[in-house]
């Protein structure tokens, strides 16, 4: 199981699920840039992904105008 726990992670405005699709975005960026630059992961991306949002080095932005559901 990956520490910090999402709990640690989260605000009160975010949910769960905004976290781990900011984590899987953050994650891929990770693996684009060292692939890009021939690097070799040290870590797994994922984890790295965690750490930097627990650090707070990256937060998650919602788009107010997609809360609600409603679509037109």
């Amino acid at each position: 199981m990956l520490r910090p726990a999402i709990s640690q992670i989260t605000t009160k405005n975010e949910s769960s699920y905004s976290v781990v699709i900011g984590v899987a975005k953050r994650a891929r960026q990770i693996t684009e840039e060292l692939y890009e630059n021939g690097m070799v992961l040290e870590q797994k991306p994922v984890k790295t992904a965690v750490e930097e949002f627990a650090a707070r080095k990256y937060f998650i932005v919602e788009d107010p105008s997609l809360k609600g559901g409603k679509t037109e």
